[in-house]
Order: C-alpha cells, then sequence, then structure tokens
C-alpha cells in the first residue's frame, strides 16, 4: 500500500477504504510516513470531504491508536459528557454529582483549557491538593465507590489524533467536518464509556457560530457514536452570551457549587438538567425526559449533588473546607468594575469578547505553556435582555497583576452592544440529535 495512491484517491474525489485509513493513521502515528505528505491528504479531504463510513473508520482508528480504557470493571452503565467549547461552561462540575446521585457512573477524562475556553481540570485544580492525575485503578475504584471520578487525558490517548490536530492547525484544515467529528469522537471511543452526551455549543463563543454548522457536526457526532456502539445523543446550546455569570477558573467554581445548592444562574441548572436527561435515559435510569428532570432537579433541592461534589473533591485530594467556603479559593489581588455607558437594554454580549478579556487577566492560556491564573476571571451583574441604567455596574474583573487587568477591562467594555427596546431572549436549546435523527 502507498501513501502516494491515497492521496490521489481522496484528490480525485474517490472512497478510501478502511485498510488504506488504518494504514495512514497506523504508518502516521509510528513515524513512517512524512507531514508533508499527510498535509497533502488532509487537504484533499478539507476539499473532498469523507463520507460516513470513511469519517467512521478514521475516528475507530485514530481511537485503537493509543491506549483504550477499559470500563468493564465498573459497576453499572458509565457515562461521558462532552462539551465542544464556550464561555462561562462548568456545566461537567454540576452535572457530573447530579448524575452520579441518580446511579450514573460518570467516568471523566477531561482536558485542560487553551484560549478563552476554559478546560474543565483547570477547574477543579483551583481545589488546594485536587489531583486529577490518577491511576487507571483509582480512576475505576472512585468511579465504583462515589459514582464519579474526573482524570486528566493520558498522554496516550488517541496519540494519532494529537499528531494529525497539529499538523490540521498549521496547514489551515481545522475547519472540516469529518476532521473535527472524529478528532472528538476518536478520544471520547478510547475513554470508553456506554453512553455519551455532547453538548454542541453555537453563537458568538463557539467554535461553530451558526446554527446549521452546529446541527451539522452534532448530527455527524451521533452517527459516528452510533457506527462504534455508543449510545449518544447530542443537544445543540446556546453560546452567544456566556453560560451563567462566572468566567474564569475559581470563580466557576463558586457559582458551579452554588449551583449545586440550588442557587444557580437558570440557564446553567437548565442546561444540565436537559443534558442530564438524555443521559438518564439512555442509562436506564429513567423511563422519559421528563422524569429524569424531576429527578434531577431533585438532587439539587435536597442537597444530594452538593453532598456528592464534597465526596469527590475529597476523594481525589481536595477538602471538604473548600467545598463549603469556597470564596477561599479566590486570591485576586485587584478587582475592578465596568459601568453602563448609557440608559437601556443589553442587546447582546459578544461571548468570545467576554472569554478573551478573562484570558487577558490572566484566566487562560494563550500558549500551551501559558501559566493560567485560576483566580482572574470576570462576573456579570447583568445578561442579554437585562434593562440597565447609565453608570450601573455591568461586570466585575479579577485579576492578580493591574496592567492585565486594565487590558481586559477595556476588552470587556467592547463586547456589549445596547438596545432602546426590549430585546427578546435567544432559546437556550437549539435542538437535540438523537440517534433516531441520524
Amino acid at each position: 500500500m502507498r501513501m502516494y495512491d491515497i492521496i490521489k484517491t481522496k484528490r480525485d474525489g474517490g472512497v478510501l477504504s478502511k485498510e488504506q485509513i488504518d494504514y495512514f493513521v497506523k504508518e502516521y502515528t509510528n513515524g513512517m510516513i512524512p507531514d508533508y505528505q499527510v498535509a497533502a491528504l488532509l487537504m484533499a479531504v478539507y476539499f473532498q470531504g469523507m463520507n460516513e463510513a470513511e469519517t467512521l473508520a478514521l475516528t475507530l482508528a485514530m481511537a485503537e491508536s493509543g491506549d483504550c480504557l477499559s470500563l468493564s470493571a465498573i459497576h453499572g452503565v458509565t457515562a461521558d459528557k462532552h462539551s465542544t467549547g464556550g464561555v462561562g461552561d462548568k456545566t461537567t462540575l454540576v452535572l457530573a454529582p447530579m448524575a452520579a446521585v441518580l446511579g450514573v457512573k460518570m467516568a471523566k477524562m477531561s482536558g485542560r483549557g487553551l484560549g478563552h475556553t476554559g478546560g474543565t481540570i483547570d477547574k477543579l485544580e483551583s481545589f488546594p491538593g485536587f489531583s486529577t492525575a490518577l491511576s487507571e485503578e483509582k480512576f475505576i475504584q472512585n468511579v465504583n465507590t462515589i459514582g464519579m471520578a474526573i482524570t486528566g487525558q493520558t498522554g496516550n490517548l488517541a496519540p494519532a489524533d494529537k499528531k494529525l490536530y497539529a499538523l490540521r492547525d498549521v496547514t489551515d484544515t481545522v475547519d472540516s467536518l469529518p476532521l473535527i467529528a472524529s478528532s472528538i469522537m476518536s478520544k471520547k471511543i478510547a475513554a470508553g464509556a456506554d453512553t455519551i452526551v455532547l453538548d454542541v455549543k453555537v453563537g458568538s463563543g463557539a467554535f461553530m457560530k451558526t446554527e446549521e454548522a452546529a446541527r451539522k457536526l452534532a448530527k455527524e457526532m451521533v452517527r459516528i457514536g452510533h457506527g462504534a456502539g455508543r449510545k449518544t445523543a447530542a443537544v445543540i446550546s446556546e453560546m452567544d452570551e456566556p453560560l451563567g455569570f462566572a468566567v474564569g477558573n475559581a470563580l466557576e467554581v463558586i457559582e458551579a457549587i452554588d449551583t449545586l445548592k440550588g442557587n444557580g444562574p437558570k440557564d446553567l441548572e437548565d442546561l444540565c438538567v436537559a443534558l442530564g436527561s438524555y443521559m438518564l435515559v439512555s442509562a436506564g435510569k429513567a423511563d422519559s425526559l421528563e422524569e429524569a428532570a424531576d429527578k434531577l432537579r431533585g438532587t439539587l433541592k435536597d442537597g444530594s449533588a452538593y453532598e456528592k461534589m464534597i465526596e469527590f473533591v475529597t476523594a481525589q485530594g481536595g477538602s471538604r473546607e473548600d467545598v463549603e467556603n469556597p470564596q477561599r479559593l479566590l486570591h485576586a489581588t485587584y478587582t475592578d468594575t465596568i459601568t453602563a455607558p448609557k440608559t437601556g437594554y443589553i442587546a447582546h454580549i459578544q461571548s468570545e469578547e467576554v472569554g478573551l478579556a478573562a484570558m487577558t487577566a490572566g484566566g487562560g492560556r494563550e500558549t500551551k505553556d501559558s501559566v493560567i491564573d485560576l483566580s482572574a476571571g470576570i462576573v456579570l451583574n447583568k445578561k442579554v435582555g437585562d434593562f440597565v441604567k447609565e453608570n450601573e455596574p455591568l461586570a466585575r474583573l479579577y485579576a492578580n497583576d493591574k496592567v492585565k487587568l486594565e487590558a481586559a477591562k477595556k476588552r470587556l467594555a467592547g463586547a456589549y452592544s445596547f438596545s432602546e427596546e426590549p430585546v427578546p431572549a435567544r432559546p437556550l436549546i437549539h435542538g437535540v440529535i438523537t440517534e433516531k435523527d441520524i
């Protein structure tokens, strides 16, 4: 088999066989095929696309290129949740304890943030002593005993995806539907969960800016999950403004804990319930979405999800006292506010700009080697549709560097637009893709 022939087949619009895809993924991962040939293939895929069979074959080949976590030792149905990335997205911190209380085994591998999208691992490391470097044995033990564990991705999880993504990044072939979908799903499949719920973000703070693009990606990923034998559903959710009010690692942890106590933002709670409802039905823990939603909200009302969070944090090295008093996690030296320049209604909050402002304050990574400030970030006072008076506070910023704080203030102020007339709210959930929709 020759790489030259594989490139030519795809360049001319042909269909690659599973054997051809397996060959190039394996040999490229092993360093036997040079970057320039794979770059040519990626560009051919970018222009010619891939059919369903090719995309599934690529996903499985990448998933099998490294370690595949076996969860067979876990008692019960295992579940995983993935978000395509957003601003203020702390859903895992809320949803995982809720689902674990209700008998779903939350076995989750998470990553770190890059750019303006925060990573779950970074958020959790706001707890002093918290460890996400769990051995496979400890990971499985925690899931079995308390119903959930969150660990960092192993260095050998889908290594083909890491190599291919790095090459896509420098050849401007990132924005290809089959390559995006296979990249995400290869890691989810390698992580081993029985059921996968996907949160596909749409809007100014999301990778997918339009509902059409988000729907296409959701359908592609659900199709891959189904083809790989995993129960999969995708919820398309709003990211045209930040989720909740807090943006930044420790700040988002504080808001997640408030939500688990039943005092969180409505949009965050509603999204967690929507995602969790499909998870519970898929795992056989509820007979209908309505029953699932009632059960999930019940875990917030009776405090059981909050107690599960304490159990989870202490099991991975954190302290109960830090969950009970989360303000202890915030160590920002400097704070400041931005205020409304006029009286009126907030028409739009450009979500990506809010995320970039939080990153400017120190709460995100510009490169993989950047040191993140876990205390830095933003807490919004108002959301889209709210009425504000001139000079009324819009948001508070937190930082440990005055220069960064001032730069973040200027960026954040530019994220807002206003209207003299009331502004209708955009829906939180734009749609759901399940296996019956593919």
